[in-house]
């Protein structure tokens, strides 16, 4: 019985120190693939092949994969990262960053306008090889930045220049109106005055006609009557000629005020116009931006409510586009987006839309087309996206697209629909690219 007991506690202690054991093992486990995936994280823009192993290696260890996967996965890192003639470096992952920044903000100081001063940029940004290349041009688009702000207070003061007009205008209009109004009632205050005196002139004559017995004495008693009624009478033609000279000469002048003022307000029109159709303008493909887009998908919910008319989402994405600029250049990259936007924009109707809403990320609005319909349409453009041919530094480049569809519902909000859409695009995808999928 004593020697059943002891082995019974010695089992247990046992397994308690496996427990033990098994727990420290697992908080090691934890650790290590904390690690593990801050390494990965740190390792990330060394080159292209590393980074996609990297990416492999990250992605199993967050779902826990078995030690013969992630050994697997570490024996093929190991091999990439001996073979020096199969790995091309990659530009340090900030560096990069900070072009791309300083790209985008070249684009929005430019705003479509044809400034050659940020075109050469564009090229010098593009050419770029190094922090002091990058910094010479970051130096310059300051100088451009200070230029543009100047512009923006010159706009100001000019806008509030027209703004100051505009006040004195109304207010000499308002002057005006004031000089007419009294001018019409003092011309009634004297035709008053006028009839007034005639009148006092006829009783007169009428009194002296009751009285007069000769003919000499009603001649001279109707003589002088008529002579101060005439005499009333021409003065006040006299001031009623002098008032519609400087009423003529205010119309006038007034008339030359306000035309001029609408011929500035006509410019001022153009001008915001001008402005407003250039905020929703992608400055690099000539396509509508995301802006835009924002404003047309709205429009066509509210639409939706008073209409039958189906409403057709798609959204487009360039199969691996960060690959193109990584081996090519944005200049590259810049050549295919510009392609792109225009094989969109001449391969819809003309009741259709068109906008990029991204990098890489093209939207379109079809009113009308079934779903069906829509996805035939969408399978001829991505057909001719792929048909497109570039060619850099000698080698070719394939370009293709994906593209999620999804019909607009009733009361549906844009962010539903939009969703719809790209998840389909997710799906096209993941389905191997260069497909269009309705969701």
């Amino acid at each position: 019985m004593p020697e059943n007991l002891d082995w019974k506690e010695k089992y247990r202690t046992s397994v308690l120190e496996m427990e033990a054991e098994e727990k420290r093992w697992r908080e090691v486990e934890k650790v290590l693939r904390r690690l593990v995936g801050r390494l990965c994280a740190a390792g990330m823009g060394t080159s292209a092949r590393l980074d996609d192993d990297l990416s492999e290696i990250a992605a199993a260890n967050r779902r826990n994969a078995d030690a013969t996967e992630l050994a697997n996965l570490a024996d093929a890192l190991i091999v990439a990262a001996s073979d020096p003639t199969a790995i091309q470096p990659l530009i340090p992952v900030h560096w990069r960053s900070t072009c791309a920044a300083a790209r985008r903000l070249l684009e929005r100081l430019m705003s479509g306008d044809d400034n050659p001063v940020g075109s050469a940029l564009l090229e010098e940004l593009a050419q770029a090889d190094g922090d002091a290349a990058l910094a010479e041009v970051l130096l310059r688009m300051a100088d451009l930045v200070h230029e543009r702000s100047e512009q923006i207070a010159r706009e100001r003061l000019q806008a509030a220049t027209v703004l100051s007009d505009v006040s004195k205008r109304l207010a000499e209009m308002v002057e005006y109106c004031a000089a007419s109004a009294d001018a019409d009632r003092s011309n009634f205050a004297e035709t008053e005055s006028l009839s007034s005196r005639v009148m006092h002139e006829v009783n007169d004559l009428s009194d002296g006609l009751k009285t007069a017995t000769e003919l000499e004495s009603l001649q001279r008693i109707v003589g002088k009557a008529l002579e101060s009624v005439d005499a009333s009478v021409r003065e006040f033609r006299a001031r009623a000629e002098e008032r519609l000279l400087e009423q003529t000469s205010r119309t006038d002048s007034m008339r030359t005020r306000v035309a001029a003022l609408e011929q500035e307000s006509r410019e001022l029109h153009d001008k915001l116009a001008l402005e407003r159709d250039r905020a929703r303008i992608d400055p690099l493909t000539g396509v509508a931006n995301r802006k835009a887009f924002d404003e047309r998908i709205a429009q066509e919910i509210a639409r939706r409510k008073h209409t039958d008319a189906s409403v057709i989402l798609l959204v487009w994405d360039i199969d691996k586009f960060k690959s193109i600029n990584d081996t090519y250049g944005h200049r590259a990259g810049d050549r295919v987006l510009q392609s792109v936007a225009q094989c969109f924009a001449l391969g819809v109707r003309s009741t259709d839309f068109v906008a990029r809403i991204g990098g890489e990320e093209f939207a379109m609005v079809m009113i009308g087309p079934t779903m069906e319909t829509a996805l035939g349409m969408a399978n001829e453009l991505r057909v001719t996206v792929e048909g497109l041919r570039f060619h850099c530094r000698g080698k070719p480049i394939k370009v293709t697209a994906s593209c999620g569809i999804t019909e607009l519902k009733d009361r549906e909000a844009a962010t539903a629909a939009f969703d719809r859409a790209d998840a389909a695009l997710y799906s096209a995808k993941h389905a191997g690219r260069n497909l269009c999928i309705a969701a």
